[in-house]
């Protein structure tokens, strides 16, 4: 079961060449994940980074068609994995029906001081369920 995010792409998104400069891919992946911890794991960043954080450990990204100014990408991110303290993910963007990138990921659920801690049981439930 995939999770899905809109995203339009924005006047801020796009280098003077008119396309997606692709740092700003990267922005969007972040704000997918953040709506997927809000909407799927009832852990809202700006609680959950209160006493800990979920850094990305791992990052890998192929970027197979352009996209502009105006277009309407969807980007679906599935659970792949769930381990004790993180879990993996792909995300896939679309425009239409043509694939614009294709991402994988591995998020860390770390405590304050910056180390692994398990994930509470709740989001753990809920992730495995995602699988």
């Amino acid at each position: 079961m995939a999770f899905e995010f809109p995203q339009k792409v924005l006047f801020k998104h796009c280098d003077p060449a008119g396309i997606v400069f692709y740092p700003r891919y990267f922005e969007m992946m972040n704000d997918c994940l953040e709506a997927f911890f809000e909407a799927q794991l009832d852990m809202p960043w700006h609680l959950l980074h209160r006493a800990g954080a979920v850094p990305t450990a791992q990052i890998e990204t192929r970027f197979t068609a352009p996209s502009r100014h105006g277009d309407r990408l969807l980007l679906r991110l599935q659970v792949t994995r769930v381990g004790r303290s993180s879990f993996s993910y792909e995300m896939v963007a679309t425009c239409d029906d043509e694939q614009r990138f294709v991402t994988t990921g591995t998020l860390v659920n770390v405590n304050e001081t910056g180390r692994p801690a398990p994930w509470p049981e709740g989001p753990r439930t809920r992730l495995e369920a995602q699988l």
